[in-house]
C-alpha cells in the first residue's frame, strides 16, 4: 500500500563508492588547487600546457579551433599561447563564459546551422591547430560510453581536416578501447607524425591518451 504524501520521507540516495573516491580525489587533486591558483578554470588546462611544451603546437599570432571548449580551459591556455595578433574560435554545446582573446559559438558543431556559423567566422581563414578536449557525458555502460566517445573524436577529425591549413597540427583526447586502433590508423593517414600523450595532470586511472598529430596532409 502506498504511503499517503503525510508519511513519506525522502531518503537521502547514497553516494556510490566511484563518486565519493572521484569526489576525493577532486578535493585533494594537486592540480585542481593548482588550477584555482593560477585562475584556470579547469584541471585541463595543465594538460594542454604539458602537450603544448613538448610538442610546440600551439604558437604566438596563431589561429586555434578549440572545439569542445566549455568551461574554457583549453582556450584560456590557447588564447595566452597565440597572444594579442592571435586567434582562438571555440564552440560547445554547453554555454561558455567570456574569455579574452577567444571568440565563442555555442551549439554542435556537427549540426549544419553551427557548423555554418563556425565557417562564417573563420571567413576563409584556415587553422593552424583545431584542439579537442571533449568526452560524452558518462552513462556507466563501458561499450557505449566507449562509442559516443569514439564518434566525438570522430567528429573532431572531420572538422580537422576542414579547416585545417596544409602543415597544421590536432590534438585529441581519445580513450582506449574498441575503435581506438582504427581512429590512430585513420589520425595517421592524415597527418605526417602522430604521437600519443599520457599528460602528467592525467589521472593515472584514465583510460584517456592524446593523440598529437602534425603536418596536415590537406584535405
Amino acid at each position: 500500500m502506498a504511503l499517503s504524501r503525510s508519511k513519506q520521507k525522502t531518503i537521502p540516495m547514497a553516494r556510490s563508492k566511484s563518486s565519493n573516491r572521484w569526489l576525493e580525489e577532486h578535493v585533494n587533486d594537486p592540480f585542481v588547487k593548482q588550477a584555482q591558483l593560477d585562475g584556470y578554470r579547469s584541471r585541463a588546462s595543465y594538460k594542454l600546457l604539458e602537450i603544448n611544451d613538448k610538442d610546440r603546437l600551439i604558437q604566438p599570432n596563431g589561429l586555434v579551433v578549440d572545439l569542445g571548449s566549455a568551461p574554457g580551459g583549453w582556450s584560456q591556455v590557447a588564447a595566452k599561447l597565440v597572444g594579442h595578433k592571435g586567434r582562438v574560435l571555440a564552440s560547445d554545446i554547453l554555454p561558455m563564459d567570456n574569455i579574452a582573446g577567444v571568440e565563442f559559438i555555442q551549439g554542435d558543431f556537427t549540426e549544419e546551422s553551427v557548423f555554418d556559423e563556425l565557417m562564417a567566422a573563420l571567413d576563409g581563414a584556415k587553422a593552424d591547430v583545431v584542439i579537442s578536449d571533449m568526452a560524452p557525458n558518462i552513462s556507466g555502460v563501458n561499450a557505449a560510453d566507449q562509442a559516443a566517445s569514439m564518434y566525438l573524436v570522430e567528429l573532431a577529425l572531420d572538422m580537422a581536416c576542414q579547416v585545417l591549413k596544409p602543415k597544421g597540427s590536432f590534438v585529441a583526447k581519445v580513450f582506449h578501447g574498441e575503435g581506438y586502433d582504427e581512429y590512430v590508423k585513420a589520425v595517421r593517414a592524415a597527418f605526417d607524425k602522430v604521437s600519443v600523450r599520457k599528460p602528467d595532470s592525467s589521472r593515472a586511472r584514465s583510460r584517456e591518451v592524446y593523440l598529437v598529430a602534425k603536418g596536415f596532409k590537406g584535405a
